[in-house]
């Protein structure tokens, strides 16, 4: 089985996050991909995010539409801060049965300078592939991993978050069922 683990903050989730999903589930040849919300980044310890249950929600419609495509909580279930060597642990102890798993690690080309501060990075691409998630026609060289050229929304989180308080209309930056999410909860406001 191969399985594509996009862990992150989605707060909220974007067409970006999908954008980027949907072509590595394509270019990998993916059984599966998991997206996997953080209870707490440690590289942002004090930053304020949206409540895990909104986020686990939101980031469930995003991948809604996409048969191969689910939302795993289980850093949300275990809570405090989540390191990914931990997740990718518990991801090979579930499926240890499986010789032929083949786990691939997305992170984005911005998050990839910062891996040799995680925790135990070595373990963690002992664990899994880690495929860096690049601009299609873009001129990055990912310090670590495999790049993967895809299609990026040039959106952000912070944007939408942004976007949302001031009153502007985020359609067609995160999908409509995310977007009546927000407005229904009063996130960002």
């Amino acid at each position: 089985m191969r399985i594509g683990i996009f862990g992150g903050t989605f707060d909220p989730p974007h067409l970006g996050h999908l954008s980027a999903a949907t072509d590595a589930c394509d270019a990998l040849k993916l059984d599966r991909l998991l997206f996997i919300p953080a209870a707490q980044q440690p590289l942002k310890v004090g930053s304020v995010t949206s409540p895990a249950a909104d986020r686990l929600a939101m980031t469930r419609l995003l991948a809604a539409g996409d048969a191969r495509m689910s939302v795993d909580p289980l850093e949300i279930d275990r809570g405090g801060l989540s390191f990914t060597v931990e997740t990718l642990r518990t991801l090979r102890e579930r499926w240890r049965g499986d010789s032929a798993l083949a786990l691939f690690l997305l992170i984005g080309a911005d998050v990839a300078p910062t891996l040799p501060k995680w925790r135990e990075p070595e373990s963690v691409a002992a664990l899994a592939e880690i495929v860096v998630l690049t601009r299609l026609g873009g001129s990055e060289t990912p310090p670590v991993g495999r790049p993967l050229a895809t299609r990026r929304v040039d959106v952000s989180s912070t944007g939408i978050r942004a976007m949302v308080r001031a009153g502007e209309s985020i359609r067609g930056l995160v999908p409509d069922a995310v977007a009546d999410y927000i407005a229904a909860a009063g996130l960002y406001r």
